[in-house]
């Protein structure tokens, strides 16, 4: 899929104001209706991917793609994210074999059932085929005992790294790059393998790389295990299961079908 729009002579580009103002670090109040229209197909274009070409990820592009992580909100601006870029064989061939483990034992969960084959013709990892794998951390002691607005909720320090996975995962699609999220491990011995100090918590394992191809739909949606729910279904207004009928026109350009996995 295309993510790019046509603007003048060069494809995709911002106007020349707002090239000028990203280049400055500001954004301005309100994106151009181009801007909007890139950043909700970017949205509907990410997949989770988990077959990869052997290439590498050049160093600026995994840079800019670790800098809008690492430009994530926090909880109390905590930035508690670290991430473990991750090429050694030996490694990724022990967090593997975690998989391996896991897996296993989600087959046999699934054994009699409708969706075994199904389960079992799928293609859950990509750790030795992607060139790189990233685990992300959260270090839940970062900036001591006391965290602007996490006291009743200490969660929303791993919720802070997830919303630095997905502006890595958004920020890896639009530079052509693919980002699988592996959770089918043993998180203690993947911790332990990577040598995590005390306070330290596995979020993520992800592999990244070029992917073989960046599919139209996501692979479940596309094979039958699940579709993707109505979104009248989910907004409630005032409490829970009070519907709040609000209907929402289709983003201009983007397909329902166009739409991500997680």
């Amino acid at each position: 899929m295309n993510i790019s729009t046509a603007s003048g002579p060069e494809t995709g580009a911002l106007s020349s104001a707002a090239a000028a103002s990203a280049s400055a670090g500001i954004v301005p109040d309100e994106l151009t209706p181009e801007e909007k229209d890139l950043i909700q197909r970017l949205i509907r274009a990410r997949r989770d991917i988990r077959k990869f070409k052997p290439d590498a990820v050049p160093t600026d592009k995994l840079r800019r793609i670790l800098e809008a992580a690492h430009a994530a909100p926090s909880v109390g601006f905590m930035q508690p994210w670290n991430f473990i870029l991750i090429e050694s064989l030996e490694t990724r061939q022990q967090i593997k074999e975690s998989f391996e483990k896991v897996n296993s034992g989600e087959k046999h969960k699934l054994e009699g059932t409708a969706k075994s084959a199904l389960y079992n013709s799928l293609k859950l990892e990509g750790i030795m085929e992607s060139p790189l794998n990233i685990a992300v951390t959260c270090d839940h002691g970062r900036d001591g005992a006391y965290v602007l607005g996490r006291a009743t909720m200490p969660e929303t320090a791993p919720y802070s790294v997830c919303l630095a996975i997905e502006n890595l995962w958004l920020a890896a699609r639009s530079e052509g790059v693919g980002v699988g999220w592996v959770s089918l491990l043993d998180k203690t011995a993947v911790q332990n393998i990577l040598g995590l100090p005390p306070g330290v918590e596995l979020i993520a394992y992800l592999c990244v790389g070029y992917p073989l191809e960046f599919t139209p739909i996501p692979l479940l949606q596309e094979i039958g295990w699940k579709e993707r729910k109505q979104l009248d279904s989910l907004i409630f207004k005032e409490q829970w299961g009070q519907p709040a009928g609000l209907m929402l026109d289709e983003a201009p350009g983007v397909p329902p079908a166009a739409q991500t996995k997680h």
